[in-house]
């Protein structure tokens, strides 16, 4: 039984939890400080009493969003309730005035599955699908374009297999990523994507490795737990997922994901090696570790 995400849930913001005080609880042991990092699926829709709450009570300082510009596209669209354009540019993610930011917070936008990860998954693709892709894009429809990676790409690679390609083809972002870990200034920090599952359960993975105090028991139980966490908008995302062509599966957290990503960065020669070839270099790692680690390391 997994310990309650948060003391007392939001209202319009899931899958949130301190990534400090989770594995604490769930080790028995004093790992991580608590109250410095924390992890949820997007908070576009919180209420008054959501943002009070992250600002007075969890001290909220910095919001790093690793979503795409497309979907930046769709979250303005819908709290601005304007007609999708394909003429209009891509939401500039550090426009302070999107409807979904929290004023008092600083926002770091991270690309995760930015153009070079899309531009691995595409040399998958042969040119006919290519070029029907592209055309689908070009004239506005994004998702018809991305069901075409959904159906011909990513429903073969798997949610393990899409987490290697972020690792492999995503350096650079990875590095933006510790580069605000690294920083005093940006504590307490929330990171996020749609769901908090994927995306989010990579980056706080590579954290969760770097430390080396963090059991493998509760890096899965940290990853699993978002599949109950977002149970209640599985159904909605259910017909998200199957209209990007993509198996009712990339809405679980399986139970392998956790082994194949770590087996992965092990292949490369561990966490660190793997950070360092981001550009993570072995003195700023030991910045996070300190900044992270109860008691400093």
């Amino acid at each position: 039984m997994d310990p309650p995400t948060a003391t007392q849930p939001f209202d319009k913001i899931i899958n949130f939890r301190d990534a400090g005080t989770y594995i604490n609880t769930v080790t028995n042991q004093n790992l991580l400080k608590p109250g410095l990092l924390f992890r949820s699926a997007r908070p576009d829709a919180a209420t008054p009493r959501d943002r009070d709450r992250l600002l007075q009570q969890y001290h909220l300082r910095t919001i790093i969003d690793l979503r795409t510009n497309t979907e930046l596209t769709e979250a303005r669209h819908k709290f601005t309730q304007q007609p999708p354009n394909p003429s209009t540019p891509p939401a500039n993610p550090s426009d302070p005035k999107h409807p979904y930011r929290i004023p008092g917070l600083v926002y770091k936008p991270i690309d995760l599955n930015g153009k070079p990860y899309s531009a691995a998954l595409l040399k998958h693709l042969s040119w006919p699908q290519t070029s029907n892709l592209i055309s689908l894009y070009a004239l506005g429809y994004r998702k018809q374009a991305i069901a075409i990676l959904g159906t011909q790409v990513m429903a073969p690679r798997g949610l393990a297999g899409l987490a290697e390609d972020s690792l492999e083809h995503c350096t650079a972002e990875v590095k933006h990523f510790f580069d605000i870990l690294s920083e005093d200034a940006s504590y307490p920090v929330l990171v996020h994507c749609t769901q908090g599952k994927d995306r989010t359960g990579l980056v706080v993975l590579l954290v969760e490795m770097l430390v080396g105090v963090v059991s493998v028991e509760a890096m899965e139980r940290d990853y699993r737990v978002s599949e109950t966490e977002l149970e209640p908008e599985r159904e909605a995302k259910l017909g998200e997922i199957r209209g990007m062509g993509l198996p009712d599966s990339f809405a679980d957290c399986p139970a392998e994901w956790v082994g194949r990503v770590r087996g992965w960065v092990e292949g490369k020669g561990g966490v660190e090696k793997y950070l360092e070839g981001c550009g993570v270099g072995r003195e700023q790692q030991g910045v996070v570790k300190g900044i992270l680690l109860d008691g400093g390391g």
